[in-house]
């Protein structure tokens, strides 16, 4: 299935790329959520007469990712959660909590923007999270658990 992508999408395309992908990729996923209409030549006449609208909210989308990521890179969080003697948590501490703290710290993040590639932290101790926040925005947030 052709389809004309309507955002950035990570490891398919820009802004207007055709591109090839599998039908129910298309017609389940991209098509559905508005980052993709298929390429029929109405469809492109469409894209074209919206270009510089889309170009722009794409670049309003990009300038508001990156002053997050100027607040985020400058905040450290502490979380505080129950542990034993060797440091080892009750629990974990995992994305909704690390979006939770941020949020109380007064800026908006979402728990899909965290990234834990080896799974919840269950360890007491100062961590480097990586932050997903926009297909060219990356970010790192310094998170401190400690035994309550």
């Amino acid at each position: 299935m052709e389809v004309i992508l309507l955002k950035k999408i990570d490891n398919l395309g820009g802004l207007g790329d055709r591109v090839v992908v599998k039908g129910g990729y298309g017609r389940n996923f991209l098509v559905p959520t508005g980052q993709a209409v298929s390429a029929t030549p109405e469809n492109l006449a469409a894209f074209e007469e919206r270009r510089a609208e889309l170009e722009k909210q794409a670049a309003q989308s990009l300038a508001v990712a990156e002053s997050r990521k100027v607040q985020l890179e400058q905040l450290s969080i502490r979380i505080p959660c129950k542990a034993g003697d060797e440091g080892r948590l009750f629990g974990s501490v995992g994305t909704s909590d690390i979006a939770q703290a941020v949020h109380e710290a007064g800026i908006e993040l979402a728990k899909q923007e965290v990234r834990l590639p080896q799974g919840a932290l269950r360890v007491t101790g100062e961590y480097e999270v990586d932050l997903h926040l926009h297909t060219d925005v990356d970010a790192k947030l310094k998170l401190e658990i400690v035994p309550e």
